[in-house]
């Protein structure tokens, strides 16, 4: 790659790689991009659309791209019968995982709540019928991956990769190999992937554990931390549908989203056990 551009945002790091130079206007507009989102989704900021929702209910306007997230969310909620809800919010907040990162809470569930009851997510943005505190963790990044290789694609750049601490689109010719990381050993991998042009993303429930049983991927129907699924890899078409794929496979089977979606995938399993798509894009070591 000719050119690379590295910054800290929502949490993590960030990395864009062109064939082309990137220009200081590009540079800044990628940020802006990213400055937006946050300031739209974050949970965590005060300022924020989302805070705002969970303190009084009422309207959120969104932008376009927030029609194609809330069309996957509710694909993603429907195809896991609630497992998988933006409604884990509170959930999240009230086990510790809150805006101030206290990691200090209860493992024990709040009841569930119905996305039909409370949340309307339509073209004209969100609507909430009562305050509730929205997580859109589960796809998310993947789509904010998505708006930053889209914004280049526009400017002309033919050869990028965005990767967002492991979650990462491609365009461009060719592949590359990619390791997946060992959930239990970052200095080692399970195995490698190739990735051409698409997303791939990575979810491990051992990435955020602030206590015993407590970690940050929780099935919305129980309000508990899944404990028999610990890794996730996912390849599929774009970057926000691996992400909440990731996050799905956690509490469903694979044959139920792949009634809706095109992806390869690799799951492994608290005891240790693999799993993984036919034919897979890539290899695991025995």
């Amino acid at each position: 790659m000719t050119d690379s551009f590295s910054f800290d945002a929502i949490g993590t790091r960030w990395r864009v790689d062109c064939s082309a130079p990137l220009l200081p206007e590009q540079k800044t507009d990628l940020l802006r991009l990213v400055e937006d989102y946050d300031g739209l989704y974050s949970r965590f900021r005060s300022d924020s659309g989302i805070t705002a929702l969970a303190a009084d209910g009422g309207q959120l306007a969104l932008p376009d791209h927030g029609v194609r997230l809330g069309g996957l969310l509710r694909a993603l909620y429907d195809l896991t019968d609630g497992g998988v809800s933006p409604l884990v919010g509170d959930r999240l907040a009230a086990s510790g995982y809150d805006a101030a990162y206290s990691f200090t809470g209860t493992a024990d569930p709040a009841p569930a709540r119905v996305w039909d009851d409370v949340l309307q997510w339509t073209d004209q943005g969100i609507t909430l019928q009562e305050p509730a505190l929205l997580d859109v963790g589960a796809a998310g990044k993947g789509q904010l991956v998505d708006l930053l290789l889209e914004r280049l694609a526009a400017a002309g750049h033919e050869d990028v990769i965005v990767d967002a601490g492991g979650d990462m689109r491609r365009i461009g010719s060719g592949a590359i190999t990619v390791a997946l990381e060992h959930p239990y050993d970052p200095s080692s991998a399970i195995g490698t992937v190739r990735l051409g042009s698409g997303g791939l993303c990575a979810s491990a429930s051992n990435r955020r554990v602030w206590g015993d049983g407590l970690h940050h991927i929780l099935d919305a129907r129980t309000g508990r931390c899944v404990d028999t699924v610990v890794a996730t890899w996912v390849l599929a078409e774009d970057a926000m549908t691996a992400d909440g794929l990731c996050t799905a496979l956690f509490v469903t089977d694979p044959a139920a989203l792949a009634e809706a979606f095109a992806f390869d995938y690799v799951m492994v399993y608290s005891d240790g056990r693999a799993r993984y798509s036919a034919p897979l894009a890539g290899a695991l070591f025995r």
